[in-house]
Order: C-alpha cells, then sequence, then structure tokens
C-alpha cells in the first residue's frame, strides 16, 4: 500500500481528491507488496505469529550499503566549485539513498536549488504515488508528500509532477493542516510555512529531459505483478523472511513452553483472602518416593530448539541465495555443506551483485550533475552550467569484492617494465585522468612524471 492509502484511507481527503484526475498506476498487488517490504524493515513488534528480532531486511540492506561504499570515492573532473559543490550535496545523502532504494525498489534524488547551489531531498517509495508511464515504461508523472509537524499540528505538502504536450516539467504544490494526523486536513496556503513560502501553486520549470528528478531503481525485474515498477532487494525473499519470524516466535514460545512446572490437584490448591491461590505450608515436608501418590506431577519436556535452529539455518541459506549474497553473510553454515565451488560461486554472485548497485548509483551520480546544470542556469545557480555526464566526475569503487586493485596495477607496471605500455597511460589508469587525446596525455606527464633536471637536483 502507498503512503497516500496508508495516511487517508477512509479520510476526508485523498490525493486523487486533491488532485482530480489522479490515479495511481500501481497495482493493488504492487502496493501491497510495497507496505510489506517496509513493514519487514522497520516493524520491531513481536505478536502472535512473528518475532522479527533477527531484522533481516536491516541485516541486508546495512551490508549490502557498507559494501558498496566501502572504497568509494568521486571527485569532479575537472576544478569547477560548481561540481564541486553539487558532489558535496550528494556525499550527504548517498547512504539514505541508497538505503532506502535497497528497501523500496526505487528512490529519487530531488535537487532543491538555493542561492549557492543544491541541496537534495530523498523520496522513498512509500512516500511516492507513481501517476503515469510512457509506452517504454518511463515514469511520466507522479505524485509526493512531505509531513511536517510543528506546534501539535501535521502539515502535508503534496507536490505532483507532470510533462506537458511540449515535453515541459510542471510542478504543482498543495499545503494541507490536519489536527490528527490521520488525514490530511484542510488546504491551507503554501505561505503558511515558511519552508514552503517561496513555492509556486503551480509552475513550468522547462524542459530539462524528465520530471526534474533522478531515480535510483534496483536492477531487478518485477517479481510481484510483472509490471515496470521496481521491486526491493529482498522481494523474492519476503516470503522466507516471514518464515524465519515465524520461526523465531515457535523458538522463544518453545523455551516458554518447556520450563519446567509442578502440577499439582485443584484439592491441595487453597486460596489466600485476596484471591491469590498458593499450596498449604509444609506440603512437600516428607513426601514419598512414588509421585503418584503425592498427587503432584512434575512437566519439564525436552526443549526442540535443534529442530527450530535446523529449519533457520536453512531459511538464511535460501535467502543469501535468492538476494545473491555471499555464503554466511547472514548466519554461518557447517564447514562441510562450505565446498570449495559454493563458497566461489557465492563469491561470484555476491560480486556481481554489489557491482549492479554500484552502477546503479554512479549512473544516478553522473544524471544529477547533469540534470543540476540544467535547473541551476533555470533558477540562475552561482556557477551554474552545462555538465558533461561522462567528464564532469571521476569515479573510483576501490578494490571491490573480488577485485584486486594492486594485483592489477603490478601487472599493468609489469608491461610498462616490458616496454609494452606507456608509463603515461599507467598513470592515467591509476589516477583516473582522461588518456584518450595527445593533449591529455601531455598534461598526465607534467602533473605525475618528473622531468629529468628535476631528478637529478
Amino acid at each position: 500500500m502507498s503512503f497516500f492509502s496508508a495516511l487517508l484511507n477512509n479520510k476526508v481527503y485523498s490525493f486523487e481528491q486533491a488532485y482530480p484526475g489522479s490515479k495511481d498506476a500501481s497495482t493493488q498487488l504492487m502496493r501491497s507488496a510495497i507496505k510489506d517490504w517496509f513493514g519487514l524493515y522497520f516493524d520491531n513488534e513481536v505478536t502472535d505469529l512473528e518475532d522479527p528480532c533477527q531484522r533481516l531486511p536491516y541485516t541486508i540492506v546495512s551490508k549490502l550499503s557498507r559494501t558498496c561504499f566501502a572504497e568509494y570515492e568521486a571527485v569532479p573532473g575537472s576544478e569547477d566549485e560548481f561540481t564541486k559543490v553539487v558532489l558535496g550535496a550528494l556525499e550527504r545523502v548517498r547512504k539514505k539513498a541508497m538505503q532506502l532504494a535497497l528497501i523500496g525498489g526505487e528512490a529519487w534524488l530531488k535537487p532543491v536549488p538555493g542561492p549557492d547551489g543544491f541541496t537534495f531531498t530523498v523520496m522513498r517509495r512509500d512516500m511516492v504515488t507513481l501517476l503515469g508511464r510512457g509506452p517504454g515504461g518511463e515514469i511520466t508523472a507522479l505524485g509526493s508528500a512531505e509531513v511536517t509537524q510543528q506546534e501539535g499540528r501535521f502539515y502535508t505538502l503534496l507536490e505532483r509532477r507532470s510533462l506537458d504536450e511540449a515535453g515541459r516539467l510542471v510542478i504543482e504544490n498543495k499545503l494541507f493542516r490536519s489536527f490528527d494526523g490521520q488525514s490530511l486536513g484542510t488546504q491551507v496556503p503554501l505561505s503558511t510555512l515558511p519552508r514552503y513560502a517561496g513555492l509556486e501553486p503551480q509552475g513550468v520549470v522547462g524542459n530539462v529531459g524528465g520530471l526534474g528528478i533522478v531515480s535510483l531503481r534496483i536492477p531487478l525485474e518485477n517479481c510481484i505483478d510483472g509490471s515496470a515498477d521496481a521491486v526491493s532487494v529482498y522481494a523474492a525473499a519476503a516470503g522466507l523472511i516471514h518464515n524465519i519470524n515465524r520461526n523465531e516466535r515457535q523458538l522463544s514460545r518453545e523455551f516458554e513452553n518447556g520450563e519446567s512446572r509442578v502440577f499439582a490437584s485443584a484439592d491441595l490448591i487453597t486460596k489466600k483472602k485476596n484471591g491469590v491461590r498458593m499450596l498449604p505450608p509444609g506440603l512437600f515436608v516428607g513426601l514419598d518416593d512414588d509421585p503418584d501418590s503425592t498427587g503432584v506431577t512434575i512437566f519439564s519436556p525436552a526443549l526442540r530448539q535443534d529442530s527450530f535452529l535446523a529449519r533457520k539455518r536453512e531459511y538464511l541459506r535460501n535467502v543469501e541465495s535468492l538476494i545473491g549474497l555471499k555464503r554466511g553473510i547472514l548466519g554461518e553454515v557447517e564447514a562441510a555443506q562450505r565446498t570449495a565451488t559454493e563458497v566461489t560461486s557465492s563469491q561470484g554472485e555476491y560480486s556481481l551483485t554489489i557491482q549492479d548497485l554500484q552502477q546503479m548509483w554512479e549512473d544516478a551520480l553522473r544524471d544529477s550533475l547533469v540534470l543540476c546544470g540544467k535547473l541551476g542556469k533555470i533558477y540562475k545557480v552561482a556557477g551554474a552550467h552545462d555538465l558533461d555526464k561522462e567528464k564532469a566526475v571521476a569515479v573510483d569503487w576501490g578494490n571491490g569484492v573480488l577485485y584486486d586493485k594492486e594485483k592489477e596495477w603490478a601487472e599493468i607496471m609489469q608491461m610498462v617494465s616490458d616496454g609494452m605500455l606507456k608509463p603515461e597511460l599507467a598513470l592515467a589508469w591509476k589516477y583516473g585522468e582522461p588518456c584518450e587525446t595527445e593533449e591529455d596525455l601531455q598534461k598526465v606527464r607534467e602533473k605525475y612524471m618528473p622531468t629529468l633536471d628535476a631528478m637529478l637536483q
């Protein structure tokens, strides 16, 4: 279920009422799946059926996100102050954006222009309603919500982004105020909150090549309803995660029910004046050896934790396989099961998973720079200019999961020593410098290669 369904269901106003003609383009099956993904991630309440104390979605998202950015570095392709400012703004939200994309399948980077540069807001999937798609599956309209609490009141900004017939971005804004936070309430002027005072109810931004936001979309095919909607990184394993939560609840109940108890017949139990039942004093003095003659039965069943733990290990292994994680990353498995072939195979799959996610962020990073260049010129941001998608930034992901950069550098140096490769090309590779033209190579020589005179000094 989308944010709007959860927030506004059976209330006075809905997004469709606020913007007549709007309709959620996602299926009910997809909306239910989105609600489930975020519920699995944020839920920590123990019920009669499930105990989410394992917090597997959190573990999965945390490990993938940290691994992706373990050795990440993004530097401007030139000494351009505008590019540095945009990269700095992206740096502040990259971890949050990656994690929200992993949870909901898709998240969006929304650049907000200011006099001195840009800041970024991360739009999470359960706070967005997709309102239209093009023939290629591209999003042509969407609605989003932003909730602010102030002085005991709830303010909800509803924003709709769409494209007009000329392909220009059209942004509409409406602000609502509620006293209970359970409904939109009534519409109020945008100037009611200082942070929205500069917004217009409707404005045409111009042709920026889309909706003025950048998508981080998990590179997985939809396994929920086959639609163009993105899916969570653990979408295929959601059922298994529920099973693990149920197994955990059953294991807890096994220990609760396995506590030793003494059962006594009702005639042996007396009541105090306050109604509390108690055994008569001295009841256990001089008991016979035969418990059958005492009217008391001792209950101390054997615990079956090994069966529950074995089932949980199997569930965890299946989750790792479905998501493409390295064997044992969620839970240790027996050494006998970790054959060399299995370990190598799982490491390879894990490496590919990480590389796909890194490529997702790098594409979003470059698209954000290009978009900010366009928006910056429209909103007259200081120093704004068009940026080249490929040359504006150099991204280094380090060694990665299986890739050994130091080993490759040693191999490259051997080629230089054997006269098979120019030193300039080796240095350009190591430091991420352009090397396509003679001018590029000359810059590498001047920057990294000392002259003979300098070496003799």
